[in-house]
């Protein structure tokens, strides 16, 4: 399946491609974006970082069918890339994952993306459960599963980029979620 551009109130999530590659090496490797991700993510981020991701793991599980993932713009200004969000098809607890650039933060942009991208995962892709890892410690990402009625079902410890934190594994089934969102 190829993945279609989506649309919020105020964002366009464009798919992924390499032209994205330029604004994820300037945006993403800052230490308030990558502390709480998972700790495969290289520290210090390297100047090619960005570039052999995308090209060596994420458009290639995109064109395997194991992923989608989008470059976020405001609606009004589509030249603009404010954040990425990709969803990983897999049981492993990793279904979501998704960052916004330090000049975009809290503006409520997070959880638009995160409840577009679950409604797309249900909806379209069909799955029956959406997990999502995070340090307990990350206040910001713990808000949004909150909002989406997501539960804790594992409690433990993992390691991210800051190192071994405290984590937890958050869960919401296809039918909690289209009846959360009929209500």
């Amino acid at each position: 399946m190829t993945t279609p551009i989506l649309t919020t109130t105020r964002l366009s999530l464009v798919p992924a491609s390499l032209d994205d590659v330029e604004f994820v090496q300037a945006e993403f490797p800052y230490w308030e974006i990558v502390r709480f991700m998972n700790a495969r993510v290289p520290w210090p981020y390297p100047a090619d970082g960005a570039l052999t991701f995308y090209r060596d793991v994420l458009l290639p599980q995109i064109a395997r069918g194991e992923a989608h993932s989008w470059s976020l713009r405001p609606c009004d200004a589509p030249e603009i890339q404010i954040g990425v969000v990709t969803l990983h098809i897999t049981a492993d607890g990793e279904n979501r994952g998704f960052w916004i650039a330090h000049p975009h933060q809290r503006r409520g942009f997070a959880r638009e993306t995160a409840d577009a991208a679950t409604d797309f995962y249900f909806r379209v892709l069909d799955q029956p459960e959406l997990r999502v890892s995070k340090a307990v410690v990350n206040a910001a990402s713990r808000r949004i599963s909150v909002a989406q009625g997501m539960r804790v079902i594992w409690a433990g410890e993992r390691d991210y980029v800051s190192g071994r934190l405290a984590s937890e594994t958050w869960a919401i089934t296809r039918d909690e979620w289209t009846a959360r969102r009929a209500s």
